[in-house]
């Protein structure tokens, strides 16, 4: 059985957004980092990082924020974007203020755009990210799109051919599977992650997305009961769903 990793304490809280070792320190002195239920005063404590520590080690009262790696799942709402640098407001100001401060970073599994709504992964595990966004790993994303005019009858046929070439590009796309679900409304299935794929798949044959969902990746469904702008931390069959 392997050993658990070690944390300083101080360095710990600092990492995951307490505030620097200052402030860190400052907490300790006022005993509002309880081990145990015991104060905890020495900030080079080494501690052990383990599925259990946020129920033993409390801070103001409250108990610790997961330890890294750590991955939530998300329902993107409208109007909000996924990067840390694009204007308006982000998806990372939905979480917890002092989040933003983590180290390391959380940082999405790739993006949906303002006007895109649905099933967000959000992480600060490098290898997972890295794992999911990998053309090797052929993870599947499924999409429900709203359209500005009626489908022609032969989207399927196009998007599965394998051929499709989007504008500016100069590699067809990846066959796709197109599930009508009315006039206006389909559902899409992609393995690729191309810049505004839907939309432009959709725009290459003669339509308009006005509104898009995404409601899968790969075996992991959006889970009915998460309201828009909800998120919870992913469990570990989740994450192994998504590649089965």
């Amino acid at each position: 059985m392997s050993k658990l990793p070690l944390a300083r304490l101080d360095r710990l809280l600092a990492n995951l957004g307490y505030g620097s070792r200052r402030d860190v320190t400052d907490l300790m002195s006022r005993k509002q980092v309880l081990l145990d239920g015991v104060a905890v005063r020495d900030g080079g404590l080494k501690v052990p990082i383990g599925p259990d520590l946020p129920t033993r080690l409390t801070v103001s009262g409250q108990p610790l924020d997961p330890p890294a790696p750590l991955t939530l799942l998300m329902h993107k709402p409208l109007e909000v974007v996924c990067s840390h640098r694009e204007p308006g407001r982000s998806v990372y100001e939905l979480l917890p203020h002092r989040w933003r401060a983590r180290i390391p970073a959380l940082s999405s599994i790739g993006r949906l755009d303002k006007d895109t709504t649905g099933l967000l992964l959000i992480t600060d595990d490098g290898p997972f990210l890295h794992r999911v966004i990998s053309p090797k790993s052929n993870i599947a994303k499924r999409y429900v799109a709203t359209l500005d005019r009626p489908l022609k009858g032969d989207e399927a046929e196009v998007f599965a051919a394998g051929t499709l070439m989007l504008e500016s590009e100069t590699d067809p796309l990846a066959p796709a599977v197109l599930e009508p679900l009315g006039e206006r409304e389909a559902r899409l299935t992609i393995t690729e992650g191309r810049y505004h794929q839907v939309r432009r798949m959709f725009a290459a044959v003669g339509n308009h997305v006005t509104g898009l969902h995404r409601d899968r990746i790969g075996g992991l469904a959006l889970p009915e009961s998460l309201a828009p702008g909800d998120w919870r931390i992913l469990t570990a069959d989740e994450q192994a769903a998504i590649f089965g």
